[in-house]
């Protein structure tokens, strides 16, 4: 009995033994989990991870953290004074100096370090720190919040409803509300009207369209309206434009040579018709990815795949094969920054140094791309026999594609491990491996499942790129302010429930992109004006309008303001599709080209008069007053354009030939409508600004044309006309006609 009761207090003393244990490794794994794990991810990982391990040392993992590095053992648990890593830090050597500033750790941190250390190092066995797992102040992990699925949120309910407000003007109510702030009051009905129809079709109204507004300037009438533009094929021709942007559109091929892209137009085409019949997002984006791997495939759904081939091109790189892998990149570029808002192209090197992007994920996008068994120029397009039509467009020639390997550090010498096509890791809901191609097969097919990944619904960026596109050509700012960066460095979202909202609206009505314009122009929030009764007391707590207490004000873009010249002059011809023209350029500007012999053959003036979606794009040569008034950069996917106010905007406008001789057709058209100055001066403002003038603005103009026929008397002109084009002039200059308020 005496043995038992012995035996007894024994045991009792093991269990209780094991259970402190238990209990403390339990706290201390818990406090690695919840101060220790973070703030290695945050001051250590960036420097001392698998990858990349700064002296040997590797701190992802147990095993290689407690084994050390070159400098031998950094942490030797429970004497934090024999841990080199805790010396080092201690000493302010680590972490070391990043972009010119230095940022030791904390006394907080510091202590923290040390009495983890001191307390045994726990460090669960099979832990493994991953830097992409959670966000810190250096980077972005798996858990931003672009990354995270897109959830349909609860409209808010607004105490003042009114009967145009719509779910938009809820959330934007809500901010405002939390905020302390009420929005603007509406716009008037000439500057709505105004507004809706430049945006929507890239063109003014009429007088006559606006005074039948003014009449009437209900919810139905506005919305009446909103139809008939979405329906107008002008519509396709606005919005088409800003795509182009995003899909880096030119019809040459840039380098010293500058080539024609054979064909090229038939893709700006395709986009100005696809918009037009509100092609399901979803589909425009498989059809640009992989048109030619639809069991469907037409020359249309060829013509789509253009957007691979509409990069650069060298037709005669220094090394052919490095060449290959710019390609690549160009490609790898276009696609994740068109269709998901993100830089993959960051990652050929090494992983992303800000976002939660593997290495081995540029690759796999890059192995979707990469070419069959014919090589030598294939990734400069293939021939048309190969298409098998006249198009600018892309296929891959075979259905298997040669082994694509990892380059260390990028360098096409240095090739590592096999890369195989698929899915990109940071959505990991939808990982996929990419399925062999079908027995009879022409192609990989590794396209076609890539494109299909963009638009899986359970994809959190794809359509929250899509929507803040949108938003931000309606509104003249992104809810999210970097419409190509949804990463870490780009901005947040002013209204992420909005966003999600919008998101999930356009994924719902079946990726259709036209009811989602007309909510976002029926709301109040875009109907509002862009002035506020408590401007500047909202300026100073808001300078950038990021709650959108009022309209902002835009000028017009480039393409916008030479087709309303064109348009008020009476010279617009609305003739659509087709080859494009060569706009006029003077013989100064065609100086800077390298093949000065029919580099640039000018086209006939009949032609050159449509919309200037239409005019031909060549990267080696801009056209003046276009590249004056913020045109695209053509060599990379642009979201948003650089919009710039600067001296030669206003002296293209008042010396450029091509505006000056609009100034005096607009003058032409208005002394054929009408006989007597004042109802002339009516005319020209009618014609450029959908109004009459008021009492001071005739006197002044009748007055200005009258010193200007003084003045032109001497000459042997025309000096009646040359006085109207002045006035006209002056009227294309102005503000009201170049601004949208």
């Amino acid at each position: 009995m005496r043995n038992m009761r012995g035996l007894q207090i024994i045991g009792l003393l093991l269990v209780t033994c094991l259970w402190q244990m238990a209990t403390e490794n339990s706290q201390g794994n818990e406090i690695f989990e919840l101060e220790i794990a973070p703030l290695l991810l945050r001051r250590c990982i960036e420097c001392h991870n698998a990858g990349e391990a700064s002296g040997g040392l590797n701190l992802m993992q147990r095993e290689t953290a407690f084994a050390g590095g070159a400098s031998g053992i950094a942490i030797v648990p429970g004497k934090s004074t024999e841990s080199y890593l805790l010396e080092r830090v201690i000493a302010q050597e680590m972490p070391p100096e990043r972009n010119g500033k230095k940022v030791p750790l904390s006394e907080a941190e510091v202590k923290l370090l040390r009495d983890w250390i001191d307390a045994g190092a726990a460090w669960p066995k099979e832990r493994r720190l991953d830097p992409f797992d959670q966000t810190t102040s250096v980077r972005g992990g798996r858990d931003w919040w672009s990354f995270q699925p897109i959830m349909r949120p609860e409209v808010p309910a607004m105490r003042e409803s009114g009967n145009s407000a719509n779910a938009i003007d809820a959330f934007i109510a809500n901010e405002l509300t939390q905020q302390q702030m009420v929005s603007a009051s509406p716009a008037d009905p000439r500057t709505q009207i105004r507004r809706l129809y430049v945006d929507l079709i890239g063109l003014p109204p009429s007088a006559e369209v606006v005074d039948e507004f003014v009449t009437d300037a209900s919810d139905a009438a506005y919305e009446k309206i909103v139809d008939n533009l979405l329906a107008s094929p002008q519509f396709g021709e606005r919005w088409g434009r800003h795509w182009l942007d995003v899909a880096r559109f030119a019809e040459t091929n840039g380098y010293e040579r500058d080539a024609v892209k054979p064909f090229a137009w038939k893709y700006r085409d395709w986009v100005i018709a696809a918009i037009n019949e509100d092609k399901p997002f979803d589909r425009f984006v498989i059809e640009q990815m992989a048109g030619d791997e639809l069991p469907d495939r037409d020359e249309a759904t060829v013509v789509a795949t253009g957007f691979i081939r509409l990069g650069t091109w060298d037709d005669e790189p220094n090394d052919q094969q490095e060449y290959i892998y710019e390609r690549l990149e160009d490609m790898v570029h276009a696609t994740s920054t068109a269709f998901l808002g993100l830089t993959v192209k960051c990652a050929r090197c090494h992983d992303h140094k800000f976002d939660p992007i593997l290495q081995t994920d540029y690759y796999r996008l890059a192995a979707t791309f990469w070419p069959g068994p014919v090589q030598g120029g294939v990734l400069g397009g293939p021939t048309k026999e190969q298409l098998g039509f006249d198009v600018l467009g892309w296929t891959d020639l075979g259905r298997e594609a040669k082994p694509l390997h990892l380059l260390k550090k990028g360098d096409p010498h240095r090739p590592e491990q096999e890369v195989t096509a698929g899915a990109l890791s940071f959505v990991p809901v939808i990982a996929r491996e990419f399925a062999a191609p079908a027995e009879g097969s022409k192609t990989t097919g590794r396209r076609l499942q890539f494109a299909e990944w963009i638009v899986d619904e359970k994809n959190p960026l794809t359509a929250r790129v899509a929507v803040n596109r949108l938003w931000l050509h309606h509104f003249g700012e992104g809810i999210v302010r970097s419409p190509d960066n949804f990463g870490f460095t780009g901005q947040k979202p002013t209204h992420a429930k909005l966003l999600d909202y919008l998101a999930s609206e356009l994924m719902a009505g079946g990726w259709k992109q036209k009811r989602l314009h007309k909510l976002l122009v029926m709301s109040r929030t875009y109907r509002q004006a862009s002035v506020h009764p408590a401007q500047n007391q909202y300026m100073e707590h808001d300078p950038t309008n990021l709650y959108w207490w009022r309209a902002n004000r835009q000028r017009l873009d480039a393409e916008s303001l030479r087709d309303s010249i064109l348009q008020t002059s009476g010279k617009l011809d609305p003739r659509q599709g087709g080859p494009s023209f060569f706009a006029p350029i003077s013989a100064e500007a065609l100086e800077g080209l390298s093949m000065k012999s029919g580099g640039y053959p000018t086209s006939p003036p009949e032609e050159t008069n449509r919309r200037s979606i239409y005019m031909f794009t060549k990267r080696g040569l801009g056209v003046p007053l276009m590249t004056t008034f913020d045109a695209c950069d053509t060599t990379m996917p642009a979201g948003r354009r650089e919009v710039s106010i600067v001296a030669p905007q206003a002296l293209a406008l008042l010396n450029n030939g091509w505006v000056q001789d609009q100034s005096k057709a607009f003058a032409q058209r208005v002394m054929r409508d009408e006989t007597g100055s004042p109802e002339r001066a009516d005319r020209a403002w009618r014609l450029a600004f959908g109004r009459s003038p008021s009492e001071d603005e005739q006197a002044g103009a009748l007055a200005h044309v009258e010193a200007q026929q003084k003045r032109f008397a001497a000459n042997a002109g025309n000096n009646e006309e040359e006085a109207w084009t002045s006035l006209c002039h002056v009227l294309l200059n102005a503000n009201e006609f170049i601004y949208l308020d």
